[in-house]
């Protein structure tokens, strides 16, 4: 399961905190699945043949983590199942890091996710959208939209996320974080 952190509403559409959210419905879409409305707060979408499911939540970054209880009691999965896809301003912009488990690093999404399952035993693809300015507040970075230089290269950085959550489901998390682990191009 591939659970893509954001907020909802046009109004953070293309913000740092949603580069999560924005990869999960962008991969769904470009295979010709329709995210839909699943008991709680999220969508959902599965494709059958890779045995995948993609999860948007509905609730803000803050609260994900109810929406991720919910995605796992209802489709009877355990936390090591749910991979969290999400933004991450210690990250120079573009880099990828997946690990299988860890803290939430200053993330209020994983934070919540940690909270509401009770375990930091969750697999997590982490998207550099930094680094954070000097004398910049973290919350007015992530919710800001990219810069002109940013916009440039965010559509191949989210694609690229996107291989790396397909890569993960058919090879597994070994083998993705041997290929995606590494610094982004200067």
């Amino acid at each position: 399961m591939a659970f893509g952190l954001g907020n909802p509403g046009d109004r953070y559409e293309g913000t740092r905190h949603n580069v999560g959210k924005e990869v999960i419905g962008g991969l769904a879409g470009q295979l010709g699945l329709e995210l839909l409305a699943g008991r709680g707060g999220f969508y959902s979408a599965h494709d059958p043949e890779k045995d995948l499911y993609f999860i948007v939540p509905t609730t803000f970054v803050n609260a994900s983590g109810k929406a991720a209880s919910q995605v796992l009691e209802s489709l009877g999965a355990r936390p090591e199942q749910l991979l969290v896809v999400c933004d991450d301003f210690n990250l120079p912009f573009g880099t990828l890091r997946i690990r299988k488990r860890g803290s939430e690093g200053g993330h209020n999404g994983l934070s919540s996710v940690i909270y509401q399952l009770g375990t930091q035993d969750f697999p997590r693809l982490r998207i550099g959208v930094g680094p954070l300015p000097e004398e910049t507040d973290w919350a007015d970075f992530a919710l800001a939209r990219f810069t002109g230089d940013e916009m440039e290269n965010v559509r191949t950085v989210k694609e690229e996320a996107g291989r790396a959550v397909l890569d993960i489901a058919a090879s597994g998390l070994d083998a993705a974080m041997n290929t995606y682990n590494r610094r982004a191009e200067p």
